[in-house]
């Protein structure tokens, strides 16, 4: 069984890698079945795909480097996908959209694909998945793969402009014309510019006139306001478990713990939740509980947290009437000590839990709960893990990712209205809108 990591690749495919770049004369090899704008995660799947089925495929792609978002994701091993996938686990102006390809191509079968090949991997927590050596263990698989079904991939491509004549495309590069009756935009969204994240496949999209669902920056930090931002910035490095929600259109902060979590009808927190850690920085808000409702969070909503989510505080003062620890020292129990600290400077009081009035108690409850923290943004697509928003999936056929209204046009990835929550959801994606275009092409 072939063995492809980064530690242990077969000696023939190190040379054949080595004496075999990906690199072809464009004078002879300009005509192909599909060409393929993009050499990330979704492109790559749609390639071998395609390719497997007897299509003449090429890959054109800007950067110098393949799949640098694999390679970089996970702290380096790559969260390549999440045992519970589902849809519900993906926003989109069309929820539906997502459905069938992630039911043609599932994280199991993802990681039988990776099981052939002997690349290792664990779960982390939640489903997750990550490498157990090195992202560039599946970055190497693609490239064997594409090697191994005459994939014609060019790294380094400036592409000018594409037309559509008549039935073909016609990519105009550096590298000469490229011709297609079929075209794949997989080049991603506006994440992580500093690793070649452009707007060209919006272009593209808005070129051949389909619509775009406005573009935002999402699995990404929160900044806070600066009345929030002076309590809490003091705190920057405290981390600790929590459930996040978004309360809806209502921007109000911690600075008056009796305003938190009012059940009127314009400021109840949303249903969706997150149960995972938040991380206070000198900016804001953090940590994975912040990246997933930070998808959610628009302007003017506030984020609500509680602090411990899987205790009930009143009952447990109240289970501790008689002790005469201070408050601050009974919560730094169970979150850290200075985060306890400041929640009992915001509370103006610091008693013995015997001497908690009911009044008190109710005031801890709603702080300790139903903390609320107003954000004044985020800090955008240099640090968002990925792109909300993008090609309408109205416009496209779910059945083959294909345009309904331009023949041979298809759009995957990133770049297309389906944003996956954090833990290795938008890899799925990838490998799935990929997977399903490469079968209808």
């Amino acid at each position: 069984m072939t063995v492809l990591s980064t530690h242990s690749l077969p000696l023939n495919i190190m040379l054949y890698a080595i004496i075999m770049p990906m690199q072809h004369n464009h004078n002879k090899y300009n005509k192909f079945d599909l060409i393929i704008i993009g050499a990330g995660a979704a492109g790559l799947m749609c390639a071998i795909t395609a390719a497997s089925r007897h299509k003449k495929v090429a890959i054109l792609d800007h950067s110098l480097k393949l799949a640098e978002k694999i390679r970089i994701s996970g702290g380096g091993r790559c969260n390549f996908t999440n045992l519970y996938t589902k849809p519900e686990c993906y926003i989109s102006n069309n929820p539906h959209f997502c459905k069938s390809a992630l039911a043609s191509y599932t994280p199991q079968h993802f990681t039988t694909l990776l099981d052939k090949y002997n690349i290792e991997y664990h779960e982390k927590t939640l489903g997750q998945l990550f490498c157990n050596h090195s992202a560039a263990d599946i970055i190497n698989l693609f490239d064997y793969l594409c090697k191994e079904n005459n994939v014609c991939r060019h790294m380094g491509v400036t592409i000018d402009h594409i037309e559509k004549p008549s039935k073909t495309y016609e990519v105009h590069t550096n590298l000469g014309i490229f011709n297609s009756e079929t075209l794949v935009i997989a080049t991603g969204g506006l994440s992580i510019p500093l690793i070649g994240a452009t707007s060209f496949g919006y272009n593209i999209a808005k070129q051949f006139g389909l619509k775009i669902i406005p573009t935002a920056p999402a699995l990404v930090p929160l900044t806070l306001s600066p009345p929030d931002l002076e309590l809490f910035a003091p705190l920057s490095g405290t981390s600790f478990m929590s459930e996040v929600s978004i309360v809806r259109g209502v921007a109000h902060g911690v600075s008056d713990p009796t305003n938190v979590g009012k059940s009127s009808k314009s400021n109840k927190p949303m249903a969706i939740k997150f149960q995972e850690s938040t991380l206070l920085t000198h900016r804001g808000l953090s940590g994975p509980a912040i990246l997933q409702v930070s998808s959610y969070w628009q302007q003017n909503d506030s984020i609500m947290i509680n602090v411990l989510p899987n205790f009930a505080i009143q009952e447990e003062l109240k289970n501790n009437r008689s002790s005469n620890k201070l408050l601050s020292t009974f919560l730094a129990q169970f979150i850290p000590q200075r985060l306890s600290a400041s929640l009992c400077d915001l509370l103006k009081f610091d008693k013995p839990i015997s001497q908690l009035t009911n009044i008190d108690l109710t005031k801890i409850h709603k702080l300790v709960h139903e903390l609320s923290m107003n954000p004044s943004g985020t800090l955008g697509y240099k640090k968002a893990e990925v792109t909300k928003g993008g090609v309408d999936c109205n416009e496209l056929s779910s059945s083959s990712m294909m345009s309904k209204n331009i023949d041979g046009l298809y759009f995957i990835g990133e770049v297309v209205d389906v944003t996956g929550w954090l833990g290795g959801y938008n890899f799925q994606w990838a490998w799935a809108s990929g997977y399903k275009a490469g079968m209808n092409v």
